[in-house]
């Protein structure tokens, strides 16, 4: 899947199909069928191992209007970041930059976290929670943290009265300061305190494996969310962050045609 939405190999034979009507390797009997033609297969036999988008860039350049040409050259760039985009259509060289561009703000939105109150950062999980559907169209979710929490900093109600439940512990640690089976052990035991059955941990840090396992184990649905997925996740549901800029493509409405 692109991150924009839609398959991968939807929108590489889009381009695929371009290039092979541009050069008439292929036919169109009827809307959204394509059959090879004579000059295809010639080109099929010359071309036996096909092309990666670079090669077809280079090969089908010819059979495209110099404007577009001209369009097509100015997305090569020295260096490494050519060789890279080199392999990917348009939208993908879109795609590639996009996520560069979170990956980048994801770790200063994780440096943000870990250096934010603990009120905050427990706020911030329910928020994100929230934001990803869970409580419903009310916004049924709060913090509780504090001195005397009981080990569970906020709780998500699924239904109006609040007889299905979400429970929530969040832990502000540094990278490297790994979460273990033992925390994950009382948070097991604070929702049977809680006669839960249901919890999400979140971390800025991570977890060790003997503490995924556990969590695996018990007959509790824990899940556990490190610092990678946890930014991921509010950069995907637009908590901590905002859109700065947004950019559209464009293709053929064949209804229009028709």
């Amino acid at each position: 899947m692109l991150n924009s939405g839609g398959y991968r190999y939807e929108q590489r034979m889009g381009w695929v199909l371009s290039h092979l009507s541009k050069a008439g390797w292929v036919d169109r009997p009827a809307r959204g069928y394509y059959a090879i033609n004579d000059e295809g297969r010639l080109g099929l036999s010359e071309h036996p191992e096909g092309f990666d988008y670079s090669q077809a860039r280079e090969f089908f350049a010819r059979f495209w209007p110099s404007s577009v040409r001209g369009a097509i050259d100015e997305t090569s760039n020295d260096g490494a970041v050519a060789a890279t985009v080199d392999i990917l259509d348009p939208v993908e060289q879109i795609e590639d930059g996009i996520s560069r561009i979170e990956q980048e703000f994801g770790e200063e939105l994780l440096e943000r976290l870990r250096g934010s109150h603990p009120d905050f950062f427990e706020q911030a999980v329910v928020d994100l929670l929230l934001a990803m559907g869970y409580g419903g169209a009310e916004q049924r979710g709060k913090r509780i943290g504090g001195p005397n929490d009981e080990g569970i900093d906020g709780i998500i109600d699924q239904d109006a009265l609040g007889l299905d439940r979400i429970y929530v512990q969040a832990k502000r640690y540094k990278d490297g300061n790994n979460i273990g089976r033992e925390t994950i052990q009382a948070f097991v035991g604070a929702l049977h305190g809680f006669g839960a059955t249901r919890g999400v941990f979140l971390t800025t840090s991570a977890f060790t494996p003997a503490a995924v396992d556990y969590s695996r184990s018990v007959q509790s649905r824990v899940i556990l969310i490190d610092g990678q997925r946890l930014v991921a996740l509010m950069i995907k549901y637009r908590v901590g962050v905002q859109i700065k800029q947004k950019y559209t493509t464009v293709e053929i409405d064949a209804d229009f045609f028709d």
